[in-house]
């Protein structure tokens, strides 16, 4: 079975949207102001954005609140061609415990994450839908750490239960990832050291530990 390319379908669906001199509204799903950085950047010239913080998995509550106020910061500050909006989803920390609950002791990257990631793109499909925009995607495939086929078949399946067209994407292609690094410190960005909920946390602090006392 061949591997899609989902940037290649970015880049098809944007030279569509160039043809047709539109600029359609797109609702992006945001886990922190680093990893949309980038995004942003390239997604504002052909979209007016609303980028939806939603991330119930966040741990502690400050931590919460720490990445939505950097989020804020750098739309303020961002130069964009096209205006970005902002929209706070609910702290519905239940909801991701409720759903991690036999999984907790899952190594990051497995199915805990596979059913967070599931969590966070219906409900930025059942928003998306309610505000009439034109696609959602998601910041999440920035990351080297996330699977990116993951994240687009499940958005794919959000949005066609939603009722409102996903928009593919692998951001860390054609040096996303290294870009957002480098805007992170242009705008001076808080950079979080763990993926951001209570198990990764504790596996970050697990591998710190033991490194420094190899």
């Amino acid at each position: 079975m061949q591997k899609k390319n989902y940037q290649k379908e970015l880049d098809k669906k944007i030279e569509q949207i160039v043809s047709e001199k539109k600029v359609p509204r797109l609702f992006l799903h945001s886990c922190c102001a680093p990893c949309s950085s980038y995004v942003l950047e390239y997604l504002s010239e052909y979209f007016e954005i609303t980028v939806f913080y939603y991330n119930p998995n966040i741990f502690p509550e400050s931590e919460f609140e720490k990445r939505i106020h950097e989020q804020k910061k750098l739309i303020r500050e961002l130069l964009a061609k096209h205006t970005i909006h902002f929209q706070a989803g609910n702290y519905d920390s239940e909801k991701f415990y409720e759903m991690a609950k036999g999984l907790e002791m899952i190594p990051e990257g497995g199915e805990r994450c596979f059913r967070c990631y599931e969590l966070r793109l219906r409900e930025a499909a059942r928003f998306a839908k309610e505000g009439r925009y034109d696609y959602f995607t998601t910041t999440l495939t920035i990351s080297p750490l996330k699977n990116a086929a993951w994240l687009n078949e499940l958005g794919q399946k959000a949005g066609e239960l939603a009722g409102v067209r996903f928009l593919p994407s692998d951001f860390k292609k054609k040096g996303g990832y290294q870009r957002s690094i480098q805007l992170s410190k242009e705008y001076n960005l808080y950079r979080q050291n763990f993926c951001g909920c209570v198990f990764s946390k504790r596996e970050s602090e697990e591998r710190m530990h033991k490194e420094k006392n190899i």
